[in-house]
């Protein structure tokens, strides 16, 4: 169980840019391999307020969550994100306490 999450919440009108390059983000990771990466990422768009996202990221533990946040390509991905939002990001970090599968 990831044990800690980080939800990110931006408002942006190129949904479709920020999509592409969270998959070649995604890919490159996957080729390059090693290092600290999320266990999950669900992306959310806000059905009461159009336009807004909210990104749900799950890692093992608030360290990988920080070596995550430290790598270099990381930061480019964050760079190039932030030029496709229409603001600045909040970001929410949450402890995971419990979890309950309910099926």
């Amino acid at each position: 169980m990831p044990a800690f999450v980080q939800i990110i919440e931006y408002q942006t009108s190129r949904a479709d840019e920020v999509a592409d390059l969270s998959e070649e983000f995604r890919a490159t990771r996957e080729k390059e391999g090693g290092g600290t990466a999320p266990a999950r990422v669900t992306v959310t768009e806000d059905r009461d307020r159009p336009g807004y996202y909210l990104s749900i990221v799950e890692f093992e533990s608030y360290e990988a969550a920080m070596e995550n946040s430290n790598r270099p390509d990381t930061s480019d991905y964050a760079a190039k994100m932030m030029e496709l939002c229409d603001g600045p990001p909040k970001y929410y970090n949450l402890d995971v306490t419990q979890r309950m599968d309910m099926s």
